[in-house]
């Protein structure tokens, strides 16, 4: 049960992360839960973070 939980998190980050590249608006998140909106929003923040230190265009 773990491990499904983590790989629900790692999922949702990773799906924040490319709507942060794609510069999509984070009102756009698709979770209601709070973790892993939490988890989405975490990696949309370091997405548009490395955008803007020149990573990625």
């Amino acid at each position: 049960m773990r491990r499904q939980k983590r790989d629900r998190l790692d999922r949702a980050y990773s799906n924040g992360y490319q709507a942060g590249l794609c510069g999509r608006n984070k009102e756009n998140c698709p979770y209601q839960n709070a973790t892993a909106k939490s988890e989405w929003l975490g990696g949309w923040r370091e997405a548009v973070s490395d955008r803007h230190s020149g990573l990625f265009k």
